[in-house]
């Protein structure tokens, strides 16, 4: 597990490089990423772009890893994101979402499937009015 908590807490810490080849490094070559049931980014280039996105709307985004948690549904990678929307065409609002990512690891220990889960509506919410709004 001790093994488990430091590649999520490395990951965490890609998503707030503002560099996306370092998230998709994480991934098998043909992994994959969806976020809330959205159409799977595959292979690495498609998830830096994934990446890429979140890192330009929030140029100042801060990812910590929450927890980790490995149950019968799989390993729960528990996050928070918190960034203010400035990116080209932002709102200038400041976020802060929670969310989790189901994943499934691979035998060379890299992210072979990640399905993405956050409050999309809360999401949205928080683009409009801010954190506290």
């Amino acid at each position: 597990m001790s093994e488990l908590n430091d590649f999520a807490s490395r990951y965490a810490k890609a998503w707030c490089s503002q560099n996306p080849e370092s998230v998709a490094a994480f991934y098998a070559e043909n992994g994959s990423l969806s976020v809330n049931e959205g159409t799977p980014a595959v292979g690495r280039t498609a998830i830096a772009r994934e990446a890429q996105a979140f890192m330009t709307t929030f140029p100042d985004m801060v990812v910590t890893m929450d927890k980790v948690v490995h149950n019968s549904d799989g390993t729960k990678f528990h996050w928070t994101l918190t960034g203010t929307n400035t990116g080209p065409g932002g709102t200038g609002k400041r976020v802060r979402i929670s969310g989790y990512e189901l994943w499934e690891i691979d035998n060379d220990g890299l992210i072979a499937e990640s399905k993405g889960h956050f409050d999309n509506a809360e999401y949205e919410r928080q683009l409009k009015h801010g954190v506290d709004g």
